[in-house]
């Protein structure tokens, strides 16, 4: 379980760009979270993973304070962020052997996860090539790979989905939905709405660093507009909030 707690970020100038927000993220969901560019998306998600610092406020995963007991709630996390351009010169091979290390995974453990897993997603054949010459979408693998390695109960995915080919993205969707059945939670952002609408079982959408809407996609549909999609009620609420600033 996720739970985040009036959490505030300031940047210059003392402004707030992640304004009072509280959330909880339960054991055995998907939850989507989104917003327009620019709404403070990512800046919740890195104080998430403690990437970022919280101002004000605290969250806690699995009870962990990720201000005051970092490390144990960082152990609690499977992180992908939306840009796999990370540790370029290192194999991928390389990588996923490091990140074992981080997590004390066991030779046997970890040898059984890879191949697994890197056939699964159809880039076992180069774990021996540097990450760098892979494709943005090679790349994006290799992260989710890392991620389900060590089996971590929360996963924050930011725009997992970008750059996947179909067979992969629907590989990871399926496991996404085993793991909240297992009851694990998935924080989910992504500005693939029809996805978001078929995949998460409720929503946040959050607008100029405040949220404006937490529920189901059935509880939006009976506060705005019976058989509407998702995407339009999320056009419809984030125009009606910013009529209202």
């Amino acid at each position: 379980m996720i739970e985040i707690k009036n959490i505030s970020k300031s940047y210059q100038k003392g402004q707030k760009v992640i304004k009072d927000i509280s959330l909880e993220i339960k054991d055995g969901e998907i939850f989507g979270f989104l917003g327009p560019n620019g709404a403070g998306k990512t800046t919740t998600i890195k104080m998430m993973t403690g990437i970022l610092d919280i101002d004000e406020g605290d969250i806690l995963i699995d009870g962990n304070s990720m201000t005051k007991e970092p490390i144990e709630a960082k152990k609690q996390i499977g992180f992908v962020s939306d840009n796999p351009d990370m540790f370029l010169k290192l194999k991928g091979m390389e990588y996923l052997n490091f990140i074992a290390d981080i997590y004390e995974i066991t030779k046997e453990e970890r040898e059984k996860r890879i191949t697994e897993l890197a056939k699964e997603f159809g880039i076992y054949d180069v774990l021996n090539d540097k990450i760098q010459s892979y494709s943005h979408g090679m790349r994006q693998k290799i992260i989710i790979i890392s991620v389900l390695l060590h089996k971590p109960k929360n996963w924050i995915l930011d725009e997992p989905l970008t750059g996947l080919d179909p067979e992969a993205a629907f590989y990871l969707k399926s496991k996404m939905k085993e793991h909240a059945k297992a009851g694990n939670s998935v924080f989910f952002s992504t500005h693939i709405l029809e996805i978001a609408e078929k995949l998460c079982d409720r929503i946040g959408i959050i607008h100029h660093g405040k949220l404006i809407f937490v529920g189901t996609h059935e509880e939006m549909k009976k506060e705005l507009k019976e058989n509407a999609s998702l995407e339009e009620l999320f056009m419809e609420i984030t125009k009606k909030d910013e009529e209202n600033n």
